[in-house]
Formats: C-alpha cells, structure tokens, sequence
C-alpha cells in the first residue's frame, strides 16, 4: 500500500540521494562516493534489495566513463560482500532494466538491481493474498548497512 499511496514525484530519488547535504537515512543512501553508491529500494522486493547507481543521472552504460563503470561494479562487489556477511543470503538475483519496456521504474538513471535470496523466501503470501513479506524493516536494515560500511576500510577516497 506505501508503493500505491506514494505521492508521485518529479525529480529523481536517486540524484536526490546523492545530492550535495541530502540526508542519508531519510533518502536510504547507505553509502556513496564521488562516483555513485548504494541506496535500499524503497519498495523491496525482497529484504535487504539494494539500488546501486552512478552519482551523474545517465540512462545506460554507454554514457558512463570508464571510471564510473568501474565504480558501479566495484559498488555492486561491496554491497555482495556486505550482504553476505550482514544478511547471510543463500544467494543473489543481480540485474539492469534499460528502459520502461524493459521493466525499469526509473529509466533516466541507471541502477543496478541486488536482491539477496535465501531458501524458501518465495512463499504462499504473493500467491494467495497479493501480499509480499519482508521480515525486516527498511530502517532497521538502514542502520545495520550503515554501520557495516562506517565499518568497512575502503581504498579510493572518501564515502559518505
């Protein structure tokens, strides 16, 4: 119902997040530097799906620049690493939707889709009432990825 009843907004949540003094707990930024970084998916489908993106708002790939491709895999790496010793999925769905017609909610910028999975998460709920569980909630994962990455040495500059 939070997905339905959202106030549809003009800009975008992801140059939002990363925007110069933005709040990273209200937007869900847990990490980022001069590049890009990570922000939890408002309307998960899952616990613990993340957003990874590139700071400059940019719709594919191919206007990234080398060291931004870069960025984003290396974003996409640590957020595995993280999830995995903070959440200890049995998996990962990892993936990119160029484009609406390709399933993408947020075709102007780029992002990068990580979902931890684990054994059994698909259940009888989104069959029988249209309904998905998730077991913890957004601001408690917040603060646990928050802590993880403060905890984290990471080798290329600063992250906020």
């Amino acid at each position: 119902m939070a997905y339905i009843r959202a106030p549809s907004s003009e800009g975008c949540f992801l140059c939002e997040a990363f925007a110069e003094g933005a709040d990273a707990r209200e937007s869900l930024r847990v990490a980022s530097d001069v590049h890009g970084g990570v922000v939890l998916n408002r309307y998960p489908y899952n616990n613990g799906h993340v957003l990874v993106a590139p700071r400059r708002h940019v719709p594919d790939f191919t206007a990234l620049s080398e060291a931004e491709r870069l960025a984003l895999i290396n974003w996409v790496t640590e957020i595995v690493e993280v999830l995995r010793a903070e959440l200890r999925p049995d998996g990962f769905n990892i993936g990119v939707n160029l484009g609406r017609v390709a399933g993408a909610g947020l075709a102007a910028h780029l992002h990068v889709h990580v979902v931890p999975r684990w054994n059994g998460d698909v259940n009888f709920m989104p069959v029988i009432a249209h309904t998905k569980v998730i077991p913890q909630a957004l601001e408690e994962l917040w603060e646990q990825l928050d802590r993880a990455f403060r905890q984290r040495a990471r080798p290329g500059g600063p992250r906020s």
